[in-house]
């Protein structure tokens, strides 16, 4: 007899599982369907309330931007009542749909030169841009300048080039530190060919156009000789406005250096021996010598709407939630350092 207490009394079956008809089975089936829609409408409810709760934030934090940019910008004088400097910040690349675009930068000059400002300083830090508005920057500051009420200066910060120094050669004077980069007059259209792509991968591109040469940069179409002539030509034309308009803002300034006009880029201390500057100094001297103190300064750059700006994110996120692209609005021709 086996001593072991743990086999003693009788065994014990397993019970049976139990047995549901097909109703119950279907009645289960059905709550658990029930279960999983009220679990997943619960869901969906808290991911609405956080974000409403994220657009009450934006919008409140736009509202205080709106009243800080208008509080900040509003002001034309000196926060001491004495002489002061009006700035305006042109940051990063000249484009109308940037934060440089032309009628933020011709808004901002435009209310520095009416203030009460000893002089105007438009401080520069951009790769460049488009042609056209760079241009428009440009004879916004042409315009004031011929006017003679005030000076207005150009001060380059790390890079003021193409499109940028298309910009600066408008301002009475220009200034550099001496390592900034400047010049690179010249104007730029690259892109790609992937013809041979299509006919390896074995796929028939099918592009329907009124007038022979509408898809002529089409990247996926070869480049005629004809189509490369015309689109030359186009280049040197707007070069030769670009050209034309820093020879009109420097003018015997300028030394007569066949490369000053090809594209190259500077530093500050070689700009200033082509004339392309007048002077190697930092924005801070610049601003001292006018008014002796940096803190003598109002900043009259506009700031952008935050109503926009969220607007903006929103349809990129949305144009990104539902698969489609975000297409570039401004021109293929670049007055640009690349």
């Amino acid at each position: 007899m086996s001593n072991d207490h743990w086999n003693e009394g009788s065994e014990r079956q397993p019970e049976a599982a139990p047995s549901y008809s097909r109703a119950e089975r279907e009645a289960q089936a059905a709550l658990y369907s029930l279960a999983q829609e009220a679990l997943k409408e619960k869901r969906r409810s808290r991911r609405w309330k956080i974000f409403f709760r994220l657009v009450w934030l934006l919008v409140i934090v736009a509202v205080a931007a709106s009243i800080y940019t208008a509080t900040r910008s509003g002001s034309s004088s000196s926060p001491d009542g004495g002489d002061f400097v009006g700035v305006v910040e042109l940051e990063g690349v000249i484009s109308s749909d940037s934060e440089a675009s032309a009628q933020r930068m011709i808004k901002g000059i435009d209310k520095a030169y009416d203030s009460n400002a000893k002089a105007v300083v438009v401080h520069i830090n951009s790769p460049g841009g488009t042609p056209v508005q760079a241009a428009r920057i440009y004879d916004e500051i042409m315009r004031l300048r011929k006017e003679g009420n005030k000076p207005i200066y150009a001060v380059i910060e790390d890079i003021g080039a193409s499109g940028a120094y298309y910009v600066a050669s408008g301002a009475d004077r220009i200034y550099a530190s001496p390592s900034s980069l400047v010049g690179s007059i010249g104007v730029i259209y690259s892109g790609f060919g992937f013809e041979d792509v299509l006919k390896k991968a074995g796929v028939e591109r099918r592009v329907f156009t009124a007038g022979e040469n509408k898809d002529f940069l089409d990247p996926f179409k070869g480049v005629t000789p004809q189509q490369q002539q015309f689109w030359q030509h186009l280049l040197d034309i707007t070069h030769q406005q670009f050209i034309n308009d820093v020879k009109a803002g420097r003018g015997d300034r300028l030394k007569d250096d066949p490369e000053l006009f090809s594209g190259l880029v500077w530093s500050g201390e070689q700009a200033r021996e082509l004339g392309l500057i007048d002077e190697v100094k930092t924005f801070d001297q610049v601003i001292r010598e006018q008014v002796g103190s940096l803190d003598n300064t109002v900043d009259f750059t506009p700031n952008s709407d935050p109503f926009e700006r969220i607007g903006k994110r929103l349809g990129v996120m949305a144009s990104s939630a539902l698969g489609l692209g975000t297409a570039s609005s401004v021109t293929p021709l670049r007055a640009e350092m690349k």
